[in-house]
């Protein structure tokens, strides 16, 4: 397989959408960025050169359902449109177009689950160990660059003051077990841009790898999103501070361990 063939079909295929639209360049330059981190996470593993290559390929390709789903349905809310993996794997197996990307065919069936389970709440059931690999190292490139991108570029300019919006005791409870957020159990009674927050904080417990941990520490992504945004509510700031506390003894656990 050829990673820089790959990279260059996908700019290629990538062209035939508006690329003056922020959201479409956003996610071109996403998948980019999660080809790199994928590859970096697969290292660190000591995975072999092809298991490398075939890592790097899925991360540039998670998200190659996200341009057609903006281009049919002008959104790329899910909920509001289509699952943008399942969509990506359709759109990689119509007319066996996934073979312009990597030759090698024993492979497909590992790359197409990996993406239909890079964006799903849980990774499914009953995947053998190589299947189960990549669909991890997946989900962590993933959520790494939302989290660059959350400080770096959607949330880097300025304080958001947030004045009629509060979190509860309940909105934290998956931070106290410890456990990944179901946004339509564990968020039901709040705001979108509560949702919003809480289910990137909540990333914390949907990670797989150290490399991922470390990166995570290193960047201070998490502080840095709790810092960015000014809630007025005094209650809602203990509770961030608690879920502060929380996140950041449980990454330093996860660097001791």
């Amino acid at each position: 397989m050829d990673l820089e063939i790959a990279k260059q079909e996908f700019l290629k295929y990538t062209n035939n959408y508006d690329l003056t639209n922020f959201q479409i360049k956003r996610k071109v330059d996403h998948s980019l960025r999660v080809m790199d981190l994928s590859k970096t996470i697969a290292e660190s593993l000591n995975l072999s050169k092809e298991e490398v290559e075939i890592a790097s390929i899925i991360g540039l390709l998670h998200d190659i359902g996200r341009f057609e789903q903006m281009k049919q349905y002008h959104t790329f809310n899910d909920r509001e449109s289509i699952d943008h993996g399942d969509f990506g794997v359709e759109i990689l197996q119509k007319d066996n177009y996934i073979r312009s990307y990597i030759k090698e065919e024993e492979y497909d069936n590992i790359i197409f689950t990996a993406i239909r389970n890079h964006n799903k709440y849980k990774i499914e059931e009953g995947l053998d160990s190589k299947r189960l690999l990549f669909s991890k190292i997946i989900r962590d490139a993933d959520k790494l660059d939302i989290l660059y991108q959350g400080t770096c570029i959607t949330w880097s300019n300025k304080l958001d003051e947030i004045e009629n919006e509060i979190i509860t005791k309940e909105d934290i409870q998956a931070f106290i077990e410890k456990r990944i957020i179901n946004r339509s159990k564990d968020l039901l009674n709040s705001s979108y841009n509560v949702r919003h927050i809480l289910t990137i904080l909540g990333f914390t417990f949907d990670i797989n790898y150290d490399i991922t941990y470390k990166i995570l520490k290193e960047q201070d992504y998490m502080n840095k999103i709790i810092d960015r945004f000014n809630f007025h509510d005094e209650k809602t700031k203990e509770l961030l501070e608690e879920i502060r506390n929380i996140i950041n003894t449980y990454i330093e656990s996860k660097q001791k361990g």
